[in-house]
């Protein structure tokens, strides 16, 4: 099977939200000896985002979205441990993530997680609805180059610049870069409260990243 079919396969699975034909066509990547990387990169990520360009659009509601993240979610775990050496770079930095307290979102930030890993960060992923001391005690513990939260609700975003004000009266806010994310989330919000830098889908966290730790 052609790279072209595969990556073909890979977008139509993501963008249908079909796990079963995700973990399928991941597999078929190995079997063909095809860099996973390339069908990250060049199939399942622009399908996410066309499926979050939906979302923004009213096209597509919320649920299929999450059916979509977790099928790129799927296909991704198949073929993280067959991504070649030479393109997991040594680690760039280590970052510290979560999706913020009272938001159970997680499929969003996982893939982030993923990605991160995939080019070179060394990621400690705090999972769901995380306490903002919790924020604050492994960013002492992990000293981490960024530390970045996720909000998929306006209900819970204000966590966030909690979380700003924490660090700042803990005396560890100047020790890395900080980051938000998730679809309650844009610039202007970063810029009000102070964190360092905002990153729209996973591919964007990953170029943002690498530009902070510079």
């Amino acid at each position: 099977m052609s790279k072209e079919d595969l990556l073909k396969e890979a977008r139509q699975a993501v963008i249908e939200g079909d796990e079963e034909a995700a973990e399928a066509v991941a597999k078929k990547v190995i079997a063909e000896g095809v860099n996973p990387v390339e069908i990250i990169n060049e199939g399942l990520s622009p399908a996410m985002t066309e499926v979050g360009d939906g979302f923004a659009n009213e096209e597509i509601p919320l649920p299929g979205v999450l059916v979509a993240a977790e099928a790129m979610t799927k296909a991704i775990a198949v073929m993280e441990p067959h991504i070649p050496k030479e393109d997991v770079a040594e680690t760039l930095g280590t970052v510290v993530i979560g999706t913020i307290e009272g938001d159970i979102h997680d499929i969003g930030k996982r893939i982030v997680a993923t990605m991160l890993r995939v080019y070179g960060f060394e990621v400690h992923d705090l999972g769901r609805d995380v306490p903002i001391d919790v924020f604050v005690e492994k960013a002492k513990e992990l000293k981490p180059d960024i530390l970045g939260s996720s909000s998929l609700m306006t209900t819970t975003m204000g966590g966030q610049k909690i979380l700003e004000e924490k660090l700042r009266k803990a005396g560890i806010r100047d020790n890395f870069k900080t980051m938000v994310g998730g679809a309650a989330t844009t610039q202007e919000w970063a810029d009000k409260i102070g964190c360092d830098c905002y990153a729209e889908d996973a591919n964007d966290t990953v170029l943002k990243a690498k530009e902070l730790i510079k």
